[in-house]
């Protein structure tokens, strides 16, 4: 099979590992600058051009979009998927995964777990937002964050009021969430590879840090998740209609919790903590399932 990666870095363990395990298998898989990328939406005659060259004759397509630049990589996703490539995940659905709002509201449409969380325009009614979310403390997410930037916890009610109106007089946009003391740090990442969870993972926080991710400075090591975990793991990656996709959950006293659901996760925490080969997974999920046109949405909405 021939497959394209699209990604801004190619020295990233996690690309280094995909190219790795496609070669092993017999693959070629290009890498290319997604932001280098542009189209022609001519209809009937799709294309996406790199350096003056029409990208063409590829069986799928790994997007690994970083946040910042996601309304230009899923438009240039979108792209390959009206020209009948198959996407590891589809752009539809990983535009879905970062709108955290709008994942946090279809997993609780789908009955899934998840923190009690509030989130609201008017300055005036803070007080307010911060008992839905069972008062301080308090979690404070900026809606554009990732990688644990621009979260905040609010020990007290005064300093959760002016951390949320301090965001609000930025005109950001925020969730604010009940705060799972009793995770203790910690969360679980499952990583879910075609309706399947592969590898799991507990991520423990710095000992200054509540936050668990590992690029600020957290642990990871492997972890035997519960049924219940499991199934949360698989309903929530099927809520998003993620093929690929690490879910992010803390156990509270009322079960699992879904905190977040990441349709590019890295590979070299998972792979390191569980010695479980996740990239070959992933190339053997494309070798089943990439055929000419077989996307859900084929680019729509």
């Amino acid at each position: 099979m021939k497959m394209l990666m699209l990604a801004r870095n190619a020295n990233l363990y996690s690309h280094k590992r995909l190219v790795q395990a496609a070669e092993a298998r017999g693959h070629e898989l290009d890498i290319v600058n997604t932001l280098r990328c542009y189209m022609n939406i001519t209809s009937h005659r799709p294309m996406v051009i790199y350096n003056g060259e029409k990208l063409a004759g590829y069986d799928a397509v790994i997007p690994r979009i970083g946040a910042s630049i996601t309304y230009y990589g899923l438009a240039v996703l979108r792209q390959f998927e009206m020209m009948g490539v198959f996407p590891l995940n589809e752009s539809v659905a990983i535009g879905r995964s970062r709108d955290k709002l709008r994942s946090m509201q279809l997993l609780a449409r789908d009955g899934i777990g998840l923190p009690v969380t509030a989130f609201a325009h008017d300055p005036k009614v803070t007080e307010e937002v911060i008992k839905i979310a069972g008062g301080a403390p308090v979690v404070i997410k900026l809606l554009e964050g990732t990688q644990g930037i621009g979260v905040v916890l609010a020990d007290t009610q005064i300093s959760a009021k002016s951390v949320v109106e301090a965001f609000r007089g930025a005109n950001v946009n925020i969730l604010v969430q009940e705060f799972i003391k009793e995770a203790g740090g910690t969360d679980i990442r499952a990583f879910v590879v075609g309706g399947k969870v592969v590898a799991a993972m507990q991520r423990k926080g710095a000992s200054d840090d509540f936050r668990s991710n590992l690029h600020r400075g957290g642990e990871g090591s492997r972890i035997k998740i519960t049924a219940e975990e499991r199934s949360t793991a698989l309903r929530a990656a099927k809520a998003m209609g993620l093929n690929v996709c690490g879910v992010d959950m803390l156990r509270s006293n009322h079960g699992a919790v879904v905190m977040e659901v990441n349709s590019s996760p890295g590979l070299e925490g998972v792979e390191n903590a569980t010695g479980v080969d996740v990239a070959d997974l992933m190339i053997q999920f494309l070798e089943k399932n990439a055929k000419p046109g077989k996307t859900k949405t084929k680019g729509r909405g």
